[in-house]
């Protein structure tokens, strides 16, 4: 046998050891054998496309509820923040993040599979869809995490201020009592479409932050001048994670929302 066969042979087992890890790992999971592959497939292109870098080890939960909430520019965001996140140490295991996302994305019968895969929650377009944020809690209860994009829609008018955040995530992180850890993205891509974005090789950086303490909080009635108060302390401290400004709260919403634009798009 010649060198170069033998060197194909080699590469080929390799790839078949590869393989076998990845699969046994994905029937291993309690979760959907579906999700973790999925999971790969994101984590290998955020790294080798996008040459995803992040400041530290990740500081989510290994196990137990938490909220994540970060800025929004570009469809690929999700991909982002759920690439490292069963990294934080040496005990973490593959864990699904389920994201708001809006519903008519959700319901497209190409991409459902997926979203149901992932555990990811459909959105009313509307802004005022408590139904979804009463899921949300729910799976904030039965111990998973849960990630919001509180500036409600991708923030195409400026690199250096966040949108104002809807009070629904106060509402959310008063009721479930979990902790919230704040995400900043920086250098995403862009893209006129929901698919360019994936398609645009860029060098990006996630920074996380420490879960934001909300003890203060305990025991208040969620009236919408809290919902507000709390907002603003969860935006300022995304901001400042970023190293930018945040936009004044938006007005009081008759009842606490998370408008929210699709987290793929």
């Amino acid at each position: 046998m010649s060198s170069e066969a033998w060197a194909q042979l080699v590469l080929a087992g390799y790839g078949l050891i590869a393989a076998a890890l990845v699969l046994r790992q994905a029937l291993g999971t309690k979760y959907s054998p579906v999700a973790w592959l999925l999971y790969v497939i994101a984590r290998t292109h955020a790294r080798a496309y996008h040459h995803w870098r992040s400041d530290r080890r990740c500081p989510f939960p290994s196990d137990g509820p938490a909220i994540i909430i970060a800025n929004h520019r570009s469809s690929v965001d999700p991909v982002y923040i759920w690439t490292n996140h069963h990294l934080g140490s040496r005990t973490h295991r593959f864990r699904p993040i389920s994201f708001l996302m809006a519903r008519e994305y959700y319901d497209m019968p190409s991409l459902n599979w997926a979203f149901t895969a992932l555990r990811s929650i459909p959105v009313e377009r509307d802004g005022r869809d408590i139904a979804a944020l009463k899921h949300a809690l729910r799976v904030l209860q039965q111990g998973e995490m849960v990630a919001v994009f509180p500036e409600g829609r991708l923030n195409l008018e400026s690199h250096d201020v966040l949108l104002p955040g809807s009070p629904g995530i106060a509402w959310l992180a008063l009721r479930a009592k979990v902790p919230v850890f704040p995400v900043f993205i920086h250098n995403v891509p862009r893209g006129n479409t929901m698919l360019a974005p994936f398609l645009l090789p860029t060098r990006m950086r996630l920074i996380y932050g420490d879960a934001i303490d909300l003890s203060a909080y305990d025991g208040c009635k969620p009236t919408h001048a809290l919902l507000q108060e709390v907002t603003a302390v969860l935006m300022r401290q995304l901001a400042e994670l970023g190293g930018i400004e945040c936009s004044e709260s938006a007005e009081d919403e008759e009842q606490p929302s998370i408008p929210i634009r699709p987290a793929v798009g």
